[in-house]
């Protein structure tokens, strides 16, 4: 008897062991960058709790370190505007031998203040980050992507749709993002590769206090400025964005783009209504805007109609 319990416990562990590393093997990996803080890592974090595989993209060595100290969490050296570390990565992700289910474009940064004043540095530096970052890391790790059929998710933000004062240089960088992805969502039907844009509103990171940090190193908000009363109260809007809403809300449409059966294009996800219908009107000002008194203007009820085919579409 005594030996039929033990033949019974080696068969159950091998069944075990056999289901553990059947289940290593089929853990869908996903590629975040810029995930050691905000709404990276809350897309890090569900990710990992969710049993997904997450190559987790940032620059310091602590922060890589505390990543790495997550269950389901592999963390990689990435600076998005350096292309040898972007290589270095593909290498890493490559030599696991485990593919690429997702990428989450995430990365970016914040460069506030007047048109006329903004340093050219500063507004390259924006894009750099915003907009080439995304490039330059999904062109690379677009093999593995197409390879598995799998998701390709930016982080934009409802700036990608608004345009307001002081916010030029970081909304320019978001519109692009918005042309990226609908240009990219087009091009990678074809391999049967899902592309999808998420537009948060306000909620808590650390872009404008790193842009703060920033800002008082180069220092180019000067009391010579032209906008000295505005930048102020910018200044002080960004160093309270830590008391914000957790991005949770970011991080679950995030993963909806990524493992849903039907993912959608766009993702507006704001934390009130007041944010919601500031970005739906402006839409809708440039659309009205774009057909008023021009050669082949629509009518109200043209308009109408072409509103309720697309609802169709959704």
């Amino acid at each position: 008897m005594k030996y039929l319990v033990l033949i019974a416990t080696v068969a159950a562990l091998c069944f075990s062991s056999h289901s553990v590393f059947a289940d290593q093997a089929g853990q869908k990996t996903v590629l975040v960058t810029g995930a050691s803080s905000g709404i990276g890592l809350r897309i890090t974090e569900l990710l990992s709790a969710n049993g997904y595989l997450v190559y987790a993209g940032a620059r310091k060595k602590q922060d890589l370190q505390r990543l790495e100290a997550m269950k389901n969490v592999q963390s990689v050296r990435l600076d998005v505007t350096v292309q040898e570390d972007i290589d270095a990565a593909v290498k890493f992700v490559t030599d696991q031998g485990r593919g690429l289910h997702g990428l989450v474009n995430n990365a970016g940064i914040a460069v506030i203040g007047p048109l006329i004043e903004v340093p050219v540095s500063e507004l390259e530096w924006q894009m750099n980050v915003n907009v080439l970052g995304p490039y330059r890391v999904t062109q690379a790790f677009a093999p593995l992507i197409i390879a598995s059929k799998g998701r390709i998710t930016t982080i934009s933000s409802i700036s990608g749709i608004l345009s307001g004062s002081m916010y030029g240089p970081y909304s320019m960088s978001k519109h692009a993002v918005e042309s990226f992805a609908d240009s990219l969502a087009s091009e990678m039907q074809r391999f049967g590769v899902k592309v999808s844009v998420i537009e948060p509103g306000s909620y808590a990171s650390k872009i404008g206090q790193s842009f703060v940090s920033r800002l008082e190193k180069t220092g180019y908000w000067t009391e010579g400025t032209a906008y000295q009363d505005e930048l102020e109260r910018m200044k002080s809007m960004m160093a309270g964005e830590s008391k914000l809403k957790d991005p949770t809300d970011v991080a679950e449409a995030v993963m909806h783009a990524l493992f849903s059966d039907t993912p959608k294009t766009r993702y507006m996800v704001v934390p009130n209504p007041r944010q919601a219908e500031i970005t739906i009107r402006k839409a809708m000002s440039e659309m009205l805007q774009l057909n008023h008194d021009q050669a082949h203007s629509y009518s109200r009820e043209q308009l109408i109609e072409m509103l309720d085919q697309e609802l169709k579409e959704l």
